[in-house]
């Protein structure tokens, strides 16, 4: 398995962060809408927010003060294909 796939697993066995990439799903949104729900404190909302990006799951722009985030699919579809292969594999096999 490569390191992106890795990394975009890691990123989606997060309630929180699977939280928000259901959120940015209706839109794009700033850090501090998307950390809103969550009882966490803005770092803690960052650290999350860092996963997202290194997977690829989100794309970040900063415009002035605001950090605005945007979802970024195409980075699912590795991991799609990856499920996709291992349930036909066991489909056949059982």
């Amino acid at each position: 398995m490569s390191a992106e796939l890795n990394n975009v697993f890691f990123a989606l066995a997060d309630p929180t962060r699977r939280a928000i990439l259901s959120r940015l799903a209706t839109g794009p949104a700033k850090v501090g809408e998307l950390g809103k729900p969550f009882e966490m404190s803005k770092p803690a909302i960052s650290k999350h927010m860092k996963i997202l990006d290194r997977a690829g799951l989100i794309e970040r722009s900063v415009v002035g003060r605001e950090h605005h985030c945007r979802l970024h699919p195409q980075a699912l579809k590795q991991a799609e294909d990856w499920l996709n292969y291992h349930r036909e594999f066991w489909e056949a096999r059982l």
